[in-house]
């Protein structure tokens, strides 16, 4: 396995099991990666302090709380100024059911993932957000099923061979 900036195996490892399991204790952390509970927490604080670790969340089923839509947001703005896109990004912002927000090359300028109830409650967001800031074109599409969805980045990727 390749080093990945500046991380070694030992480093990676404990990303692993952080990233699959967060809320394990140091002593557990340490076990299932083979170190010290020393040497784990000072690793971990390390990876904490150069904000390789950015934080640690629950993950909530958003179906079991009635949030059953996905929608993607393709947005194309209506200007290309810094004034526009404060405008907007702090629409976006105030705006809970956005839980992603991407700037994007290509056809469309900015993507947005928002989770809601239903349709209704994705026309409630739409006509907030056009209310809010000038938007040259807005069209959506909606997710019908989940095939894949983590939080885990890939820890063990390759270099390319030469």
């Amino acid at each position: 396995m390749a080093a990945i900036a500046g991380l070694d195996e030992q480093d990676i490892r404990i990303l692993d099991v952080l990233q699959t399991e967060g809320s394990l204790s140091i002593a557990a952390v340490a076990e299932r990666t083979g170190l010290s509970q020393n040497a784990c927490w000072r690793r971990i604080k390390r990876l904490e302090d150069e904000q390789v670790i950015t934080g640690r969340v629950t993950l909530v089923n958003a179906r079991k709380l009635g949030l059953d839509l996905i929608v993607f947001m393709h947005v194309k703005a209506s200007e290309h100024s810094e004034d526009w896109f404060q405008r907007f990004a702090g629409a976006v912002q105030g705006l809970d059911e956005v839980v992603e927000f991407y700037r994007m090359a290509g056809e469309i300028d900015y993507l947005l993932k928002l989770v809601v109830e239903n349709i209704a409650a994705y026309d409630r967001v739409y006509k907030r957000l056009i209310s809010m800031v000038k938007i040259v074109d807005l069209s959506s599409t909606f997710a019908m099923e989940e095939i894949k969805r983590t939080t885990a980045l890939p820890l063990h990727h390759h270099q390319p061979s030469h």
